[in-house]
């Protein structure tokens, strides 16, 4: 017998609270299935629930910590990798097509714009991979597999829109190309399984908080890209699973407790040319923010009880993990800090190091996800300070196109601007992630229990 085709849509940000009236694709799919609160995982960030929605297990066996975190053999803080072999532990698609070949069936994979999508064990793929050149100049575009994917989307679609994707100009295009790549994929290629990442809610939600009033049209507009890909789904016959990874929380303070590290003295900087620069071997520890979670890396056991006491008496601080605390959590693993923070509900970690703004680093004031040893969520916004931030914009611009270096640094450095976050586990399950099937039964209530789920729905064993 076929395996039954599997279409999942991760729709972030997105919670039971949001379907009705304004998601009417959604709710069609709730109304002929079922719909239930998803309780996350910490920390609730895009790249650990990720691994943990494709492998079953918590960070503290999958290793994804964070969106981001230390590399010790290096002392490189590195965020957004890509690499499909960072996740320690059998995914998804890999469990499946080991199940298909055991059972003597044929198994397809599409992954697109889910994050580790570099070497995944997937048939067709399509994720951001902008080109560098040697002269440190950066070209905007995708990868996939097989080689002629992309080129044939782009060829139907247009480029992909990189600046919707990220960044102050981030908004519908780029998920709406998404949604309409993903429809064409199932349509021409006919996977098994589905995963697709419709960011639009993200972009928004964090810059304004979830309750803005521009909420509605948000959700009318995401829905909208949601049932594009419905529509594909049903003409092969899939199932859909729409899920979320996290809900939106109202934030209004910012934490920056890199300052506190480095005014005490535990914190080195590195000064030159282009401003001061984090110092990780030379630092007694340091902090690698990600949202309401943070994982602090200290590299003398002695200074525990000191920095503890510390940053546990900062405002906003609501829990420090030490030994016993990451172990309950699942998130005792090499690559997590000695110490992990976590924020009161209204509060959010900022990674500024510097103390004054005219010592921030070069790449402070851009959209430099890589660079950036913390999540920046400011590059959600231009600076406000800047008079005519659009002709800033069209002059660097011009200057790129001349073939002069330049950094687009239109990005504020004010953490207050800041309106929404995530990061937590939330206690009330409205406000909380969701998953939404267009199949009866009971359905998965953890994000770990969704891989082995949707495997047998499939007609697979875990």
């Amino acid at each position: 017998m076929a395996l039954q085709p599997i279409c999942i849509i991760n729709v972030v940000g997105l919670t039971p609270g949001h379907i009705g009236p304004k998601t009417p694709q959604m709710a069609r799919v709730a109304a002929g299935g079922g719909m239930t609160p998803l309780r996350s995982i910490l920390p609730a960030v895009t790249c650990p629930v990720q691994a943990t929605i494709l492998t079953g297990e918590r960070p503290s066996t999958h290793g994804i910590v964070g969106n981001g975190w230390l590399h010790r053999e290096t002392g490189e803080v590195r965020f957004w990798q890509q690499s499909n072999r960072l996740i320690q532990g059998e995914t998804l698609y890999a469990t499946a097509r080991r199940s298909a070949r055991e059972s003597g069936e044929e198994f397809t994979a599409a992954k697109l714009f889910w994050w580790f999508n570099q070497g995944a064990p997937v048939d067709f793929s399509v994720t951001p991979k902008p080109h560098y050149g040697s002269d440190g100049s950066k070209v905007f575009g995708i990868a996939g597999d097989p080689p002629d994917l992309t080129p044939t989307l782009e060829s139907k679609l247009g480029p992909f829109p990189f600046f919707s994707f990220w960044g102050p100009a981030s908004g519908l295009p780029a998920t709406d190309w998404i949604a309409r790549a993903t429809a064409e994929v199932i349509r021409t290629r006919r996977p098994t399984l589905t995963l697709t990442y419709l960011p639009h809610l993200d972009y928004d939600f964090q810059r304004h908080g979830p309750d803005f009033p521009s909420a509605p049209q948000r959700l009318e507009e995401v829905d909208r890209c949601v049932g594009l890909v419905i529509d594909a789904a049903m003409e092969i016959g899939a199932e859909i699973v729409i899920l979320s990874e996290y809900g939106i929380v109202p934030v209004r303070r910012p934490i920056l407790i890199n300052r506190t590290l480095r005014t005490a003295g535990w914190l080195a900087v590195r000064t030159g040319p282009f401003g001061e620069m984090l110092d990780t071997f030379a630092s007694k520890a340091f902090a690698v923010v990600d949202h309401q979670v943070a994982h602090v890396y200290v590299r003398d056991e002695a200074l525990l009880p000191e920095i503890v006491e510390r940053l546990g008496a900062l405002e906003g601080v609501a829990k420090v993990l030490a030994e016993e605390g990451r172990r309950k959590e699942g998130l005792d693993h090499p690559r997590s800090g000695e110490l992990v923070l976590l924020a009161d509900p209204d509060a959010w970690f900022a990674y500024p190091y510097w103390l004054e703004d005219r010592e921030a680093p070069d790449f402070a004031r851009t959209v430099d996800i890589h660079r950036k040893p913390g999540f920046d969520p400011c590059d959600l916004f231009l600076d406000p300070k800047l008079k005519f931030p659009s002709l800033r914009v069209a002059r660097r611009l011009l200057q790129k196109a001349l073939g002069f270096r330049m950094r687009m640094d239109v990005i504020p450095l004010d953490p207050q601007m800041v309106g929404g976050s995530h990061g937590l586990v939330i206690d009330e399950p409205k406000n909380g992630p969701v998953l939404i099937a267009s199949f009866g039964g009971e359905l998965p209530r953890k994000m770990m229990n969704i891989k082995e789920w949707v495997l047998r729905r499939m007609g697979l064993n875990a």
